[in-house]
């Protein structure tokens, strides 16, 4: 029976996903409009995800550094695609300082404050590190350079989303500097790499890795290599980012090395991104209608221990043994002894929250020498002897941590359609949506079209294609491959 505090997803899909972030207490909104506020068991997620993110940076090489909020304006100037990319979303600090009004009814702008030249609130930080690297890098002794940040940014946004789009979120973004377009690019499909096994084997979220068309790079790279999953409403969602910059900002910023010829060279650039947008892709690619799913490798306490009906000395003994020996093996548990919370309650509430496992500890069960064990992403229960616990309850994390990526696939291959012609698509993207496989001519007027007639947008251009030939859907011109269509976040 679906949980009443939530709405379905057949109802409302969008209201289901607000109500999955407001009742398992992930954020909410905040007084300032457009921004959120993360609530520690969603924040608790995402340092999860921030940590095995950060091991796998530094487990290739990367390390982490920290760069200014603040830009001036005149660096945004410099990389005209960029600039033009990020204008309409960038807010503006003109003055420094407030002063009390002087009629007293509160505090108002010093106008003797203003800023001899406007700061930006950093969007992304490109120009402000290659203004930067312009010092730390002379010699191709210097290079590589692999840096990352962890970090928060603001794009004004308009539509704001919980965790999905906000004015302000958390990310990190790697920037680095290369001797090589070679270098670059291996960095580029390095992290590419990296970024899809970390959300298939950490998140259990299935991706198509691929490159953006031309239209949809990022504002000042020639190349933009893309992660993207598929929702439970048929949508897609950019889980993940990766941009071959060429020496777009080297020139820019004048990030010069003196080659092992000695001569002069412009320096190869990369960098690359995920946010906590990737909570909303955690959420909306296992959750139910009774609350959050967590795979197991991301939830911040994998198996809650419940008394049944309420703790006792033997039950107590119980409990901490099994918790040593979970811990014992690395798996984070917790128990719920407050007695102020009858077990059902307790019961929903963790349901909400998305552990994996719950213990249920009662005398008649230890009388048989067992327990209770329930599933999160199933409800399935079973008991099993105490005896050998903890190397059970670790076996059953790591099939819920597979059935979760397993479900998610099924999921996108019974969604994803090949189709050959207009009438097809649209039908398609109406009744069944998902990913859509199509023949494209490769213009960017024609995926203009394509997106002002239906919504969908060209996911990318996955890099498993095979060479095809065919005709566009819309406008029957040749083409050589299919492209990822989908309507998305």
């Amino acid at each position: 029976m679906a949980n009443k505090e939530i709405t379905s997803r057949e109802d409302d899909y969008s209201k289901w996903y607000i109500d999955i972030v407001q009742k398992a207490n992930l954020a909410d909104y905040s007084a300032v409009k457009g921004c959120m506020v993360i609530k520690p068991w969603g924040f608790a997620i995402w340092e999860n995800i921030q940590g095995q993110l950060d091991k796998m940076f530094k487990e290739t090489g990367h390390v982490n550094a920290y760069f200014p909020l603040f830009i001036p304006k005149s660096f945004l100037s410099k990389e005209a695609d960029h600039v033009e990319g990020f204008a309409k979303e960038c807010a503006v600090v003109t003055h420094h300082r407030l002063m009390n009004n002087p009629d007293g009814s509160g505090v108002v702008v010093d106008p003797s404050a203003k800023l001899a030249e406007e700061l930006i609130v950093r969007p992304t930080s490109e120009t402000i590190i290659w203004n930067t690297y312009r010092d730390w890098i002379n010699s191709y002794r210097d290079l590589p350079l692999l840096i990352n940040q962890w970090a928060n940014v603001v794009r004004w946004e308009m539509r704001t989303r919980l965790f999905l789009r906000t004015a302000e979120f958390l990310w990190q973004e790697g920037h680095t500097a290369h001797a090589t377009q070679q270098e670059a690019v291996e960095e580029t499909k390095l992290i590419l790499n990296l970024y899809a096994d970390f959300v298939e084997q950490y998140m259990a979220v299935p991706v198509i890795k691929g490159v953006k068309t031309a239209n949809e790079r990022f504002a000042g790279a020639d190349d933009t290599y893309t992660i993207e999953a598929l929702m439970q409403d048929g949508k897609a969602l950019q889980s993940g980012t990766s941009h071959f910059l060429g020496q777009n900002f080297a020139k820019a910023f004048d990030v010069r090395f003196l080659n092992s010829e000695n001569k002069q060279e412009y320096v190869w650039a990369t960098s690359w991104g995920v946010s906590t947008r990737l909570m909303g892709a955690l959420i909306m690619t296992h959750s139910d209608d009774d609350g959050l799913v967590l795979p197991p490798k991301l939830a911040p306490t994998q198996v809650v221990i419940v008394p049944i009906p309420k703790p006792t000395d033997e039950i107590n003994e119980a409990a901490q043994k099994i918790i040593s020996e979970l811990r014992g093996k690395g798996i984070s548990v917790k128990y719920d002894n407050d007695k102020k919370k009858r077990p059902g309650f307790k019961f929903a509430e963790h349901e909400m929250r998305g552990v994996p496992v719950r213990i249920g500890i009662g005398k008649r069960d230890l009388e048989k020498n067992q327990v209770e064990v329930a599933r999160r992403d199933t409800k399935e229960k079973q008991s099993l002897p105490l005896e050998g616990i903890a190397d059970a309850i670790q076996q059953l994390l790591e099939n819920i941590q597979n059935n979760l990526f397993e479900k998610a696939l099924k999921f996108r291959k019974e969604k994803t359609t090949k189709v050959d012609t207009w009438e097809d698509f649209q039908k398609v993207l109406k009744e069944k949506g998902g990913f859509i496989l199509a023949h494209w001519d490769g213009t960017t007027e024609t995926e203009v079209k394509i997106k002002e007639l239906t919504k969908a947008t060209i996911r990318c251009i996955p890099l498993d294609n095979e060479q095809e030939k065919g005709t566009c859907v819309l406008t029957g011109k040749p083409s050589k491959q299919r492209v990822l269509f989908a309507e998305s976040y």
